[in-house]
């Protein structure tokens, strides 16, 4: 594990700059965990939450795995404890679910190159980001001929797509109003625009997979999808949209999540489905949601964005894609074997 870099004396610049991270939205406030107003919310029962222990049960060893992490900031897991300290502007957890998958698979070498904020052409040039004085390297640049495995989590910053959306909307109106003054924003008489958006991502994300191809043609390369972010029913105060609106924007996602699957399968790629498995663990699911809400919490999560428990679904998710099986049992913070992490820029 790396030093803690999240020490509270920092936190509020890291909440200061969090706003301009692409897909990280509302900005520095701070509350108690936030789970569904009573007789807010309807659907299905979320399903218990992970325990948490000190370790984590071993997967089989795959032997040779070289697995390189690609994506924003769904992948690298800013304010969820440990910071890594290399490319500190990428806000990059050690409990990221790369890390956990890379401890599920028992590795060889591990690089992780996740940024929050990464947008496709990240892909290809340094990314600017607000903390830290190293830019990060291109993240194609983690890849060699070499590689066997590839995840990639990107696409949600693509054209401000969720952005626009959570982080211009989720003061229009109290979650508990009517209509949906957020889709109105953006539904004209030319259409919904960001369904537009979210349809012209699938061409961006088919060149990024043709660019992880020749970069290693040999690599497993999953296409990992979004989580669940609202509710399939119904608002609550850690969404900060009407009901409407939810279900507007849970829509919206849908259409994102299914340009990212047919861009997987047009370049011979995987592509791995949250949807169903973070079904019940959205913002207003309370003790079981794998996603933050709508305020920043130190050292668990940036709004709107995956906590340690989420990332240890999707983490489990990702390997039973990989192996067809059951994923073990998983506990504590992860554990990538020892002499498996290379640190990147």
């Amino acid at each position: 594990m790396t030093t803690r870099t999240l020490a509270a004396g920092v936190v509020g610049l890291i909440v200061a700059v969090a706003v301009a991270l692409g897909f990280l939205v509302r900005g520095p406030e701070t509350g108690p965990d936030q789970g569904p107003d009573p007789g807010t919310q309807s659907g299905p029962q979320p399903s218990p939450a992970l325990d948490r222990a000190p370790t984590s049960a071993p997967a089989e060893q795959t032997v040779g795995t070289d697995y390189v992490a690609l994506g924003d900031s769904f992948g690298s897991g800013p304010l969820i404890p440990l910071s890594r300290s290399d490319a500190s502007g990428c806000f990059r957890s050690t409990n990221n679910y790369p890390a956990y998958l890379a401890d599920l698979l028992d590795v060889v070498t591990y690089r992780d190159a996740t940024c929050a904020g990464a947008t496709i052409r990240d892909l290809r040039q340094s990314q600017r980001v607000f903390l830290g004085d190293v830019l990060p390297a291109p993240q194609l640049e983690a890849l060699a001929a070499g590689t066997d495995l590839v995840t990639l989590s990107l696409g949600g910053n693509e054209f401000g797509l969720f952005g626009s959306i959570i982080g211009g909307c989720s003061g229009l109106a109290p979650w508990t109003a009517t209509g949906s003054p957020c889709r109105d924003n953006f539904v004209t008489a030319g259409g919904d625009s960001k369904e537009r958006d979210a349809r012209r991502i699938r061409a961006e994300i088919a060149e990024a997979v043709a660019d992880i191809r020749d970069a290693a043609p040999d690599a497993d390369v999953l296409v990992v999808g979004y989580p669940q972010l609202m509710p399939t029913d119904g608002s609550c105060a850690a969404a900060g949209l009407t009901s409407e609106d939810v279900a507007w924007a849970s829509r919206i996602q849908d259409v994102l999540n299914g340009s990212l699957r047919r861009a997987a399968e047009s370049n011979d790629a995987g592509y791995v489905d949250l949807a169903v498995a973070s079904r019940g663990h959205d913002v207003c699911a309370g003790p079981d949601a794998w996603v933050n809400g709508r305020r920043d919490r130190a050292e668990r999560a940036l709004s709107f964005h995956p906590f340690q428990k989420g990332m240890v679904g999707v983490a489990r998710v990702v390997y039973e894609a990989l192996r067809g099986a059951d994923a073990p049992v998983v506990t504590g913070d992860a554990a990538p074997p020892e002499g498996s992490v290379i640190r990147s820029r």
